[in-house]
């Protein structure tokens, strides 16, 4: 049983897809969502869609009678009571905001134990659905996003509003705010961490009257954990809410958008001076990130003082050269890309104390608390960066070995969409500089693999045999065309040997079968994951010698009919690459400074002249 703690850790930091459900599962997550559609239907709404999902609920949309276009809430019915009566809170907090880019709350009403949230619809999309499109997002545009950022938090600490005294929102990041790329403007969404000020920005207690400043809540937090990406230092480790946490979160997400990141934890190696920002501006967001509170609290002021919108050109799109192999393969069958990572103890820091264990929140516990909590923030914004990579569609696997002279870093990434190309191949050199900025020595290993393709088998309970279905079988593509196999290059399936972290020990009958795959010339991986009811089988194939096509599929076939010896629980993972080519990296402290030209017309013509010969 000792594996099945370690099970915590599988698929983070992302919701599991619905094909990584068992048939049970999936069937209640599916009558479920049914079941919402119906009610907004009852309530006269129509054209409902599911638009997302968080720790706390799912989100719908729709249109009413008069064509209002509404989003709907509804919490889990799964969580704890407490939990689910934040949905009436966070209506609370929302109907107390006036503001041009905040979507106004519309109602709050319960249907038997469910509640429902109505909200007017921003028009758009989310700002970290438009950063995995289009990767670094052009200076002036963050620049113009960081200028609306500023009036809502402008508006936000003010106490002149309807509340009476400031609201702190407690999420922002790029998720919560949805960007309409015909105007460019930006709408803060998602209230369900919103509190009151505990502390003004000049750290002084904030109150109605004398009675509640001699009150002792005020000694204790009353903020909400937000995303642990996103959010700064203070509110993390518990400290007094304070207008100070949304400059944290905004810091954060520009940051990401301009890197190209789904976090903030890079911005030691990477840091905001070396992303061709204006020079003033990086400064400042570096300086909105340090590890001193002076330093930030300073160049939050300066933010909120200074943000004004500055006329800035957009500059022309330069091709960025991939720094490891990215191979595209269009496919139209669709893809749900999930990341299996392990060999990640070695990222964390010795001695750490885990201070952190008694939160009792839903955010904490499913990025925090099991996954990154005792790694510097380089090695949490690497691990970012790999979750980031699973994001696009995508399939195959990476290893990366890190020794005192440099990095060395073995990929097969096949990108199943030729659009995405340039986001992707942004995200993949972030990687491979988080990399090169972590200074240790140990492996990391990590495969990507189309959750659609997953095998289900059910079993009774730990002590009986998994039994597979007839017809069950392991899928496969093959090369149009022999890939020769230089046998001075061969990846094996067992590289590194036995992985620390894993801890599902198969049969021999399968070790065996593994072995005999190991020598046909291909590409690909397999994840066994054992539960007490339930085995998956994750896994991605590529033959590269159609010639031993027969001998491949047996041994497929035998992996099969070898299920019902598994026992035991945990995860057990191989991976093989198509040949070794094994790409060296030197370390580096942090990249470069590079800014915004000063003269950005000339900068363009010269962009759009090409490189003279």
């Amino acid at each position: 049983m000792t594996g099945a703690p370690k099970l915590q850790q599988f698929y983070i930091p992302e919701e599991q897809s619905i094909y990584l459900l068992s048939h049970n599962d999936a069937k209640k997550l599916k009558d479920w969502v049914a079941l919402c559609k119906v009610q907004l239907e009852q309530l006269g709404y129509r054209d409902i869609e599911m638009v997302g999902k968080g720790a706390y609920g799912f989100v719908f949309a729709g249109v009413t009678a008069g064509g209002e276009q509404y989003v709907f809430k509804f919490s889990r019915i799964t969580l704890p009571q407490h939990l689910q009566d934040r949905l009436e809170e966070e209506a609370f907090m929302l109907g107390l905001v006036e503001h041009p880019r905040v979507p106004s709350l519309i109602a709050f009403q319960r249907i038997r134990r469910q509640s429902i949230l109505v909200m007017e619809r921003a028009p758009g999309v989310d700002l970290e659905q438009y950063s995995l499109k289009v990767g670094r997002m052009p200076p002036r545009l963050v620049v113009k996003i960081a200028a609306q950022l500023a009036d809502i938090l402008r508006n936000l600490r003010s106490d002149k509003g309807p509340a009476g005294r400031p609201l702190v929102h407690g999420d922002i990041k790029p998720s919560n705010l949805v960007y309409n790329p015909d105007t460019e403007q930006v709408a803060l969404i998602d209230w369900g961490s919103a509190v009151f000020a505990q502390l003004d920005e000049n750290n002084q207690y904030v109150s109605a009257n004398v009675m509640e400043l001699m009150s002792s809540d005020l000694q204790q937090t009353n903020a909400r954990l937000g995303d642990v990406y996103f959010i700064g230092d203070e509110q993390l480790n518990g400290g007094l809410s304070s207008p100070r946490f949304d400059e944290q979160g905004v810091a954060g997400t520009l940051y990401a958008l301009a890197s190209g990141q789904s976090c903030r934890f890079g911005h030691r190696a990477l840091p905001a001076v070396s992303l061709g920002l204006p020079a003033e501006f990086a400064r400042m967001l570096d300086a909105m990130m340090d590890d001193d509170p002076t330093v930030r609290a300073k160049a939050g002021d300066y933010f909120l003082r200074h943000m004004a919108r500055l006329v800035m050109l957009d500059l022309p799109p330069v091709q960025e050269t991939p720094l490891a192999p990215v191979w595209v393969r269009p496919q139209k069958r669709g893809i749900d890309t999930v990341v299996y990572s392990s060999r990640k103890s070695f990222l964390r820091e010795e001695g750490v104390k885990e201070e952190l264990k008694e939160i009792n929140d839903v955010q904490l516990d499913r990025y925090y608390k099991n996954f990154m909590q005792g790694m510097g923030e380089t090695e949490k914004a690497f691990i970012a960066a790999v979750s980031r990579l699973g994001r696009y569609p995508v399939v195959g696997g990476l290893a990366v070995r890190w020794e005192k002279e440099g990095v060395y870093i073995d990929t097969s990434l096949n990108l199943r969409d030729p659009d995405l190309k340039p986001a992707f191949v942004a995200a993949v050199n972030n990687m491979v500089n988080l990399a090169r900025a972590i200074h240790r020595q140990g492996v990391f290993k990590s495969c990507l693999f189309n959750a659609r393709d997953t095998l289900h088998v059910d079993r009774e309970g730990p002590e009986k045999p998994f039994i597979p279905e007839p017809g069950l079988s392991l899928g496969y593509e093959v090369s149009a065309t022999p890939d020769l196999e230089d046998q001075t290059r061969v990846h094996s399936y067992f590289e590194d040997g036995p992985d620390p972290e894993e801890f599902l020990v198969l049969p021999i009958e399968i070790m065996e079968i593994l072995e005999l795959l190991n020598n046909i010339h291909h590409t690909g991986l397999i994840i066994f994951e054992s539960l007490p009811t339930h085995l998956k089988i994750h896994s991605y194939y590529r033959l590269l010698d159609p010639s031993r096509e027969q001998e491949f599929r047996y041994c497929l076939d035998a992996i099969i009919a070898a299920i019902p010896l598994i026992k035991g629980l945990g995860v057990s993972g191989f991976m093989k690459m198509p040949y070794k080519d094994t790409k060296f990296f030197s370390h580096i402290e942090r990249l470069p400074e590079k800014y915004y030209p000063k003269n950005p017309r000339d900068e363009a013509v010269a962009l759009t002249a090409g490189p003279t010969s």
